[in-house]
Parts: C-alpha cells; structure tokens; sequence
C-alpha cells in the first residue's frame, strides 16, 4: 500500500480547513454568483472584498472575493487549537526551510502564512471573529442552501509527495487512487476534521486548486441549483453531474464561476473519526471510481484549474490517465 501511516503526533494540531481567497475580476459579477445563486451570506464588503460565510458557519468567513487583474487563489486557510500550536506550527514550517510571514488579515487573530514544498500557498490561525448564528434564519436560505465549507482539492505534480507532506502534519488518508502499472499514487483524500477529507490530490499540472466544495444538506438542494442556473443565465456554468463519487460515496455536482473557479456542490459523504479506519484503495481504471453510477468525467475536469499567487506550475511526474468522457 503507498500510503504513509497515520501520524497521530504532528508537530502542531490543525483543526480543520478554514477558508479561501479567490481573486475575480469584477466583484459585482462574483457577488451576483455567488450570493444570490449559491445562496451564500454577506458578512462584509468593501470595494476591493466580499467575505462570506455559510448557513452553519460562526466564524466570519469561509471566502474571500477579492478584486484583481486575473483570476487566481490566494492562500488555503486552516483553523489550529490554539496560539500555543500556531506558534508551533511557524517553528516547524521554519525548520523545514520553508517561508513564515505573520501578516494582519481582518477578522483573525495573529496569523501566518508560508507554502507547502510544491507552493501552495497556505494560512494558519488560532481564532476568527464570531458571528452570531443563522442556520435556524429560514428566510435566509436561498440557491443551494450551503451550510459550510467542506474541501480543498489541488492538482498536486506529485500526489506521493503531496501527501508524505501534509501527513507529517497530522492528515491521515481516507480513500486513494493507484495506478496499477506503477504503484504510484494518482489521487489521495485526506482529513482532519472528520470527514473524507479537508485537503485532497489529484494529480495533474500543478500546483493548482482544483476546486473547493460546499457541504448541503441533501441532493434536492443541488436539482434545485441546476435549475436555477439554467433558467437564470448560468447554464454554460455546469460542468459535471449530478452524479454520486465512487470514492466518498458523496453525491456532488461540479460548477465554474464567471472567472473559472470550480466549486463542488457536496453532500452524504461519511464520518471518518475513528483513528484505526483503513483507507479505501481504488484502482485508477475502475469506472466507478470517479462515479458510482460509471459516467466518466469530462476532459476539461481533469485540465482546468486556478493558479495559486506567486506558485511555479510544472507537469505532473505521472502520466497515467484515468477514464475520461469523449
């Protein structure tokens, strides 16, 4: 089996993903999308931001629009238990000679930033301003009614390194892609939180993201998205599902944003908590793999994704290729 054990003693405890930053060219386009389509909660704005939050969420954000030239994602953000292990965390991330910037960012306490060997961009803190709750607001549920901010998936160059990585961290491997003919690892799920996964590789050019997804509450929300997107002008925005993963057993659909962004629409994954769980291999070529039901994705699913600020893309050291839809 190609995947590390789990490492229950990381150098600092990461909680769980916290939020994203995606920079859109035209604010009032993204807010249009993602507010009044997807249904998300306007926590602040100004000129240059729009943070948002989902229908379950306390803390202020889950995402961050930010005006710019071209589109790109900032930093992955992940939530620690404490100052203490924050602390801990830039130590270690020095250690690995890899770059530390404390940085002031709104509605946080002392966060920093560094990257991952590949360069992704990521994002630590102990606290974020809490909000009051809104999830039993039923007048506020619009779109696909989000409740929270589930996943992160990157196209990693090397998913083997990828995940070595993040393991030393504390990610365990829920469920994993392996190519047959060279043991490698294409694809590994991986969590802190409890779920199938916070952070995941599939590999490809990289690093990009891939997408991130929001957690509904069941798959009548998502029918319910498809047809108002394909009554209010976003019908060229769908571009995979409805459909159920093979791995995950999450049912999902996929969509981009005006600028390109991916964000899957997700719910009905299982818990993963107990730490003796063994990780679910699947083998590159199994059709029901990707969906349960055997409908392979399309080309671009496994071509486009958002380039991280400041990160160098290379081709990924593996060229197998999984079923792809003509």
């Amino acid at each position: 089996m190609p995947i590390p054990a789990p490492n229950f003693d990381p150098p600092f405890n990461i909680l769980r993903l916290s939020h994203v930053e995606l920079v859109v060219k035209d604010l009032a386009i993204s807010r249009s999308f993602y507010v009044d389509t997807l249904g998300l909660q306007v926590t602040d704005e100004t000129d240059e931001r729009i943070y948002l939050r989902a229908m379950e969420e306390r803390g202020h954000h889950c995402l961050v629009l930010k005006k710019g030239a071209k589109p790109q994602v900032g930093e992955l953000a992940f939530k620690v238990f404490d100052e203490a292990h924050l602390e801990q965390g830039a130590a270690w991330f020095k250690s690995q000679d890899l770059p530390v910037e404390w940085v002031d960012r709104p509605y946080q306490s002392k966060t920093f930033c560094t990257r991952d060997p590949h360069g992704v961009p990521l994002e630590f803190y102990a606290r974020m301003d809490r909000l009051q709750p809104i999830h039993q607001q039923y007048a506020l549920y619009k779109g696909v009614k989000p409740l929270r901010i589930d996943h992160f998936n990157c196209f990693s160059p090397n998913v083997d390194e990828s995940v070595a990585f993040y393991n030393q961290l504390g990610f365990r491997v829920t469920e994993y892609t392996e190519d047959e003919a060279t043991g490698n690892l294409w694809a590994a799920w991986t969590h802190r939180k409890g779920g199938v996964h916070d952070i995941a590789f599939t590999n490809g050019r990289g690093p990009r993201l891939h997408h991130l997804a929001f957690w509904v509450p069941t798959p009548l929300n998502i029918i319910d998205l498809l047809d108002l997107m394909a009554t209010t002008g976003y019908v060229g925005n769908i571009e995979r599902g409805p459909g159920r993963h093979g791995i995950s057993n999450a049912f999902f659909l996929y969509i981009l944003d005006p600028d390109g962004h991916r964000t899957e629409i997700y719910c009905s994954d299982y818990q993963t908590i107990d730490p003796d769980l063994e990780a679910i291999r699947w083998d590159l070529k199994d059709p029901q793999r990707q969906t349960l039901w055997g409908a392979p994705a399309p080309k671009s699913w496994f071509e486009h994704g958002s380039l991280f600020h400041g990160a160098s893309v290379r081709d990924a050291d593996l060229t197998a290729s999984p079923i792809i839809a003509p």
